[in-house]
């Protein structure tokens, strides 16, 4: 008689260690068959972008590499997620399916139906956490609500029962007497023509070995001194595991529990974690915001859709130091510091009045990190129409965030290198610079490095006046 068969669907938890249904798989006491479905039409509007499916390739060969060191491997395949688990049932004989959630609306209702068919089909099917500390659902205000403000969701997760100690990895897994055929990871084409690798630098270890890495530094390195240096580009002050939780390579809870044994030095960081499930309590509960703004009457304010304007800005070509240097390490890596993210979103939409959907869908298709709750989170705040945003009032200079954060140039130099002999004193206004300066350093504004595409003072006050005439006709937009 052959052994019972459960299916492993693995999603975005792309790893052995803390995953909750593999372990429920393997309590089954049967064969475990581990498996991947490549079905990027059915997230809708927010298909893989480029870069994340470079680091999506890279992520299942460290998968497949861990599951054979196991004495498994990995079945792929790609198509209907229902149909390829109903075909793979049927040639395997499984009697469950166990899969980690997901929280994008898309897939929250594609799961739904999924686990409705098999269930019809007498199939078990079983879910699981892996992604977040709290769940969505578990953390409620007073009166039962979800709540809109970051601190108060914060404390009221800290008042919870702490997250599960993390799970072990399996040394082995039980293997079933065939194995159904499977694709090669390279049919996918996942890979693009621009190798991100390249400009990642030290962090091409995209598998979950460098995710332990990176922790590794980041605790024994980093983490004391986070909150001060958090904010500064040049230097490695913040833990880079971003890319690695959004595939699960790493889960939360892992780093949660790593970084709460060094007690009151982690707490900097521990926050940011709550702000990740901040993000995805908000889409978990206001699942049109990727499109839409939170605050709904914000869908009236007069944005332009100026083309040629997004393009400069994509090329890093504004004129600004910082934002420049800012959207070239974004197309040359893949990755952005979160303090220039801001710095560049606040750019787009307060100094040029562009959608903040327009920058979400570049930042969607360059980003190795990119997460649809962070991602919305970002620019709604940004933009100010969203949970917790920052006031309409607020518009980042990108030359005194240059100043403050960057003031010996290290990191502007780094990415805009027809700047680099400009001195510290200038390199963050060279249109102000004299002419000597400029001729020194090799600089010709206008040619080897473009002028301001707006003055900062002159984008401000349209952009203030432009909130305060929306405020006017639209009165609860505060």
């Amino acid at each position: 008689m052959s052994k019972k068969t459960a299916l492993v669907w693995f999603r975005l938890d792309l790893r052995l260690d803390d995953n909750p249904a593999l372990h429920a798989a393997l309590k089954g006491g049967g064969a475990v068959l581990p498996v991947f479905i490549w079905a990027p039409e059915e997230e809708a509007g927010w298909k893989p972008g480029g870069a994340v499916r470079y680091w999506l390739h890279q992520a299942l060969s460290g998968l497949e590499a861990s599951l054979e060191k196991a004495g498994s491997r990995l079945i792929i395949r790609s198509g209907s997620s229902l149909e390829v688990l109903q075909q793979l049932i049927r040639e395997t004989q499984a009697d469950a399916v166990f899969w980690n959630r997901r929280y994008e609306p898309e897939l929250i209702r594609r799961d739904s139906a999924i686990k409705q068919a098999l269930k019809e089909k007498g199939v078990q099917t079983e879910t699981f956490n892996s992604a977040v500390l709290f769940e969505p659902w578990e953390v409620k205000t007073g009166s039962g609500t979800p709540f809109k403000v970051f601190t108060p969701f914060w404390n009221k997760c800290l008042t919870l029962d702490a997250p599960p100690e993390p799970l072990p990895a399996p040394a082995a897994l039980p293997v079933p007497e065939t194995w159904p055929k499977s694709q090669k990871l390279r049919q996918l084409g996942l890979e693009p023509a621009i190798d991100w690798a390249k400009g990642f630098g030290s962090t091409e270890d995209m598998t979950a070995r460098g995710a332990e890495k990176f922790l590794k530094e980041f605790s024994a390195e980093a983490v004391a001194a986070y909150p001060e240096q958090r904010d500064l580009p040049a230097v490695r002050g913040t833990s880079r595991l971003s890319a690695y939780l959004h595939f699960g390579q790493i889960s939360p809870r892992r780093v949660w529990h790593s970084l709460r044994k060094q007690g009151r030095t982690s707490a900097a960081y521990l926050r940011q974690l709550g702000w990740r499930d901040f993000a995805h309590h908000l889409l978990y509960h206001f699942p049109k915001t990727p499109d839409h703004p939170l605050r709904e009457e914000y869908a009236a304010f007069p944005w332009k859709n100026d083309r040629a304007s997004l393009k400069l800005w994509q090329r890093g070509l504004t004129g600004y130091p910082l934002v420049d240097a800012g959207m070239r390490e974004l197309w040359k890596t893949g990755w952005m510091h979160n303090r220039v993210r801001m710095v560049t979103a606040s750019f787009l939409v307060k100094h040029l009045l562009i959608p903040w959907q327009r920058g979400a869908e570049w930042f969607w298709d360059t980003l190795v990190d990119a997460d649809l709750a962070n991602n919305t989170l970002g620019w709604q705040w940004t933009a100010g129409c969203g949970a917790d945003a920052a006031p309409y009032f607020r518009v980042f200079n990108p030359v005194s965030q240059g100043e403050k954060f960057d003031p010996d140039a290290v990191y502007i130099r780094r990415w805009i290198p027809e700047l680099a002999a400009m001195p510290a004193k200038w390199i963050h206004r060279p249109w102000e610079a004299p002419d000597e300066i400029l001729d020194a350093a090799g600089v010709r504004l206008g040619r080897t490095y473009p002028k301001p595409m707006v003055d900062h003072e002159f984008a401000r006050r349209r952009t203030l006046a432009a909130y305060d005439e929306f405020k006017k006709q639209k009165p609860g937009a505060a």
